[in-house]
C-alpha cells in the first residue's frame, strides 16, 4: 500500500508552520499518535459514558463537560434555589457581558464587543438589519451559495421586510466544496451595502481567508458580517485584527455549550455609536428597571441585547469555555489540523477504493475541522454506522457524511477506528437493511 507523504505547511497563518508526521495506516500509528498528543488530557474533562462509542460528530453538538454538571447543579440548587431572585444582582445580571468577554478572547475581540444573546439566526437577523441601516444607500447583499440555509433564509425574509429595496446575489460554487473570492470581488461594487459568509462553511468545511475577503468587502465600502458557528473553538479568529464589522456565532459545537445553548454576536467598537438593533427590548435599553416608556437604548453592543437572557443555559456555556482558554486556540488549531490531515489520509487508502470521494478541501489551510465524505449511498451507510456501528456522524444532503474531529476530546484512535467501521459497513454491506427514506434530524 502506497503512503501519501506529507510535508510542512502553513498552519493558521503566514507565520505559523506545522510540520506534519509521514501518516501509516493501522491502528498502532494512531495509538502512537495519541501518545504524542498535547491536549489527550482533556478528554477527562468530558462525560464519556461509553469508551466504545466513536463520537464524530463535535461540529454539530459537542460532549458534555465534567464541570458543566457542577455548574448547573450549583446554579439550580444555591443560585435559583436559595437565593432566587437575589440571583440576579449576584450573578446573573452582568452573565451576558462577562461570558461574551471569554468568547471574546477566543475570537480575537477587545473588550465590549461581544455578548451573549439569542439564538444564531436572531442576532444574524438583528444585525443584518442594522448593517443596511447603516448603508442606506446601497441596496445589495452578497453571500454564497454554501451558506448555512438558514442564514440564507433569514436575509430572504429580511428582504420584503423592509419593502423589497433590497436584492441578494448568491455566489457558485465551481466545486461544490469551495468559493474562490475572485467571484465574490466580481459581484461586489459601489451598490453593496453587505457581505455575508460563513468563516467555515457547513457542508464541505471550507475556510474563507476572512482577511482578505474583509479587504475586498471595504475597498468598496461595504460592511462584513461573518457567521462563526462552524469555526469558533477550533480554528483562530481575529475579529479585531482582520477588520471584520459584525459577527453571530452558535455555542453548542465545539464551545460544548449544550443543546441549543444561547448564541453570541459582536460589534466592531466602530460601529457601536451608530449601530441599532431593530428589536427594541428593555435588556437593551439604557436603564431597563427604570421601565421608561420610550425606548433609549443602552451604550456600546449591550443595546443588542432583548429580553431576559436564559441565565441556566448561559452558566453552562461559560464551564465550556474555560477549557478552550486553559488549552489555547493555537494548540487546538494544531491538533485540528493534524487530525483532519491524518482522516484525509485514512480516507484516500481506505475508503477511497469503496466507492468515497473527499467533499472537503485538500489543503489544511482551506478548511475547519470538520470533513465531508461522499458516496452515492452515503445516507444509508450513515444510518447503518449510528445504528449498527456504534459511530455517531451526520448527513448532509445529498450525499455527504460529515465526520467532526474536536481538537480537545477526539482521540487519533477515534479517527482510526471510525474509519475501519465506515469500511465494514460498506465491505460487510450492512447499509443495504435501511430504508433511504430520510428521518427527521439527520
Amino acid at each position: 500500500m502506497s503512503v501519501r507523504k506529507y510535508s510542512i505547511i502553513d498552519c493558521t497563518n503566514k507565520e505559523a508552520r506545522l510540520k506534519l508526521p509521514n501518516f501509516e495506516p493501522g491502528e498502532g500509528f494512531a495509538r502512537q499518535l495519541d501518545k504524542q498528543d498535547a491536549l489527550a488530557k482533556f478528554r477527562q474533562a468530558f462525560y464519556i459514558a461509553d469508551p466504545d462509542l466513536i463520537y464524530l460528530d463535535g461540529n454539530s453538538l459537542g460532549r458534555l463537560p465534567l464541570a458543566t454538571r457542577e455548574r448547573v447543579r450549583t446554579a439550580v440548587e444555591m443560585e435559583w434555589g436559595i437565593d432566587l431572585i437575589r440571583g440576579w444582582n449576584a450573578n446573573w445580571y452582568q452573565a451576558p457581558a462577562r461570558v461574551g468577554e471569554k468568547i471574546a478572547r477566543l475570537v480575537g475581540a477587545a473588550p465590549g464587543q461581544v455578548l451573549v444573546s439569542d439564538s444564531t439566526s436572531v442576532n444574524l437577523f438583528k444585525l443584518v438589519c442594522a448593517a443596511l441601516a447603516l448603508r442606506p444607500e446601497r441596496n445589495c447583499i452578497v453571500s454564497d451559495v454554501l451558506n448555512f440555509p438558514s442564514d440564507i433564509y433569514i436575509l430572504q425574509g429580511i428582504i420584503p421586510l423592509l419593502g423589497n429595496r433590497h436584492s441578494l446575489t448568491l455566489v457558485p460554487s465551481a466545486d461544490e466544496i469551495s468559493i474562490d473570492l475572485r467571484d465574490i470581488a466580481a459581484r461586489i461594487d459601489e451598490n453593496t451595502a453587505l457581505v455575508t459568509v460563513s468563516q467555515v462553511v457547513f457542508k464541505s468545511g471550507f475556510l474563507y481567508d476572512v482577511e482578505e475577503l474583509t479587504r475586498i468587502a471595504h475597498r468598496a465600502g461595504a460592511l462584513v458580517l461573518l457567521d462563526v458557528s462552524h469555526s469558533v473553538g477550533a480554528v483562530p479568529i481575529a475579529f479585531d485584527r482582520w477588520g471584520v464589522d459584525l459577527a453571530i456565532g452558535c455555542t453548542y459545537k465545539y464551545l460544548n455549550g449544550g443543546p441549543g445553548s444561547p448564541a453570541f454576536l459582536y460589534v466592531n467598537h466602530a460601529l457601536q455609536p451608530r449601530a441599532l438593533s431593530p428589536i427594541w427590548g428593555w435588556f437593551g435599553q439604557q436603564t431597563p428597571f427604570a421601565f421608561d416608556l420610550t425606548y433609549n437604548p443602552a451604550e456600546g453592543a449591550r443595546r443588542f441585547l432583548v429580553s431576559s437572557p436564559p441565565i441556566l443555559s448561559i452558566l453552562a456555556m461559560e464551564a465550556g469555555l474555560d477549557l478552550q482558554i486553559e488549552a489555547g486556540i493555537e494548540q487546538i488549531r494544531q491538533k485540528s489540523i493534524i487530525l483532519t490531515s491524518y482522516l484525509v489520509f485514512l480516507v484516500d487508502t481506505i475508503l477511497a477504493p469503496l466507492g468515497f470521494t473527499l467533499g472537503s478541501p485538500r489543503d489544511a489551510r482551506q478548511r475547519g475541522s470538520h470533513i465531508s465524505i461522499r458516496h452515492p449511498e452515503g445516507y444509508r451507510i450513515n444510518r447503518a454506522l449510528v445504528e449498527d456501528m456504534h459511530l455517531i456522524p451526520d448527513f448532509r444532503e445529498p450525499d455527504n457524511i460529515r465526520l467532526g474531529l474536536a481538537p480537545l476530546y477526539t482521540s487519533f484512535w477515534e479517527v482510526w477506528e471510525g474509519v475501519d467501521r465506515i469500511r465494514r459497513v460498506v465491505e460487510e454491506e450492512r447499509y443495504l437493511c435501511y430504508s433511504n427514506q430520510r428521518q427527521a434530524v439527520t
